[in-house]
């Protein structure tokens, strides 16, 4: 049996704004002060990320907005 796996798919920081539906700015943000996210390629001064790498950053813009609202929960 011959079984052909899909190459990995791999995304700019805008593929990855859209897809976090979140904006480019801040998904910069997060790739540039986040170093344990890095991209899995890269091809010429373009970076690719793959899926973990997406989930990483969905995982620390959640920790970004919690934070915010805990801040703003105790100054209320």
């Amino acid at each position: 049996m011959n079984t052909v796996s899909a190459p990995p798919r791999m995304r700019t920081p805008g593929i990855v704004a859209q897809e976090l539906g979140e904006s480019l700015q801040r998904v910069q943000y997060v790739l540039r002060t986040r170093p344990h996210i890095k991209p899995a390629a890269l091809a010429g001064r373009l970076r690719l990320y793959d899926r973990q790498a997406v989930a990483m950053v969905r995982e620390e813009l959640h920790a970004i907005d919690a934070r915010r609202a805990r801040r703003e929960w105790l100054h209320d």
